[in-house]
């Protein structure tokens, strides 16, 4: 990885689209530096939308209470003056500095980007699926296995098998039962004991939906699979009382949430306190120049894991950029109330006031 060529060019580099991350774009907006966003999941939101993301959050400034998923589609509209550019479903893999200061970034889809700086805003590290492990089931991976649900239309009519015990898989399954455009030739629950940990009405409901052979649960673990051609056309799922079932196939969802893993950050060099970033609070630079850390992935003095403490973060860090992307440029302290050029940055149009 040693040639700037056909790269995607950019003046910041944001690793994650949590809510920090998404905070993140928009400081650097103010400061008239654009930015692109990389993402293990397939979507923004991070852990507030994949752990609790029906859940009650009270302690954003302003607003009472509203949700991991609220939370999200607010911050995604307040950063749309800003145009950044997401790129889901991939990690930063490698990362090397070149002789100008700027860094040349590959992502594991082979992405390749040029940026004068990174923030990673990674929280507890990338949110990856947690995978079923067989064998040569990998081969299969987004034809006919799938760690989350990219589209419901390509499932219709189709024989599934719905790996999982929480409410993402639950309401997954009984989505497909459920009479619309979307529903499923067959729908079969598998989870490897006969508990599970989804609200106790959705169970109820997914229990309801089995006796009425709408469709089915099996409590145990898939332990193989068989082919047809280079096809995946069946599991067989060992039981608790020692049967094994072979249940037909088109698809495979495995829902089993997600697990977060520090991964290629850890390789980057960079110091690190009990797996955090340690930084710099004046700006929260790591310690390498240009490279920033944001919100949960960070450590430092008196750190306290609040989004709170994150967003703040996020304004000192998008100054000390500003430094990097604009030298020898003074940044002014400027205020959204008042400034004509944040509100041309912003889109909205400035309001004179009369004494």
């Amino acid at each position: 990885m040693n040639s700037p060529h056909d790269c995607i060019e950019t003046d910041a580099l944001i690793v994650g689209a949590g809510p920090v991350g998404l905070f993140q774009v928009f400081e650097l907006g103010l400061l008239g530096i654009q930015a692109h966003v990389i993402d293990a999941l397939p979507y923004a939101g991070g852990q507030c939308v994949e752990l609790y993301p029906d859940k009650p959050i009270y302690d954003i400034p302003a607003v009472q209470i509203c949700t991991g998923r609220e939370l999200t589609d607010r911050l995604l509209k307040q950063i749309l003056p800003f145009q950044a550019t997401f790129h889901f479903e991939q990690l930063v893999s490698e990362i090397d500095r070149l002789d100008d200061g700027r860094f040349l970034m590959r992502t594991s889809k082979g992405k390749r980007f040029l940026t004068k700086t990174i923030f990673i805003a990674a929280g507890v590290g990338a949110f990856l699926p947690r995978t079923l492990k067989l064998d040569g089931l990998e081969s299969f991976e987004d034809s006919q296995l799938f760690y989350h649900v990219p589209n419901p239309g390509k499932f219709a009519q189709k024989s599934l098998v719905i790996v999982g015990e929480d409410d993402a898989a639950l309401d997954c399954a009984m989505a497909f039962v459920a009479s619309n455009p979307h529903q499923a030739k067959s729908v079969t629950l598998v989870h490897r004991r006969d508990g599970f940990k989804a609200k106790p009405q959705t169970v109820a409901q997914m229990r309801a939906l089995c006796a009425a052979q709408k469709m089915a649960f099996i409590a145990g673990q898939i332990t193989g699979f068989s082919t047809e051609g280079h096809r995946l056309s069946a599991v067989q799922v060992s039981g608790a009382d020692a049967a094994i079932r072979t249940v037909a196939l088109d698809a495979l969802l495995v829902l089993q949430g997600l697990s977060p893993k520090l991964g290629p950050v850890a390789t980057w060099g960079l110091a690190l306190e009990r797996k955090q970033l340690r930084v710099n609070t004046e700006t929260f630079s790591t310690s390498e120049d240009g490279i920033f850390a944001v919100g949960d992935i960070n450590t430092y003095a008196g750190k306290r894991k609040l989004l709170v403490s994150g967003f703040h973060e996020c304004a000192l860090a998008a100054f000390g950029a500003a430094a990097i992307v604009f030298p020898g440029k003074p940044i002014p302290l400027q205020y959204t109330t008042t400034s004509p050029e944040l509100h041309r940055r912003l889109g909205v149009e400035s309001q004179q006031h009369d004494d």
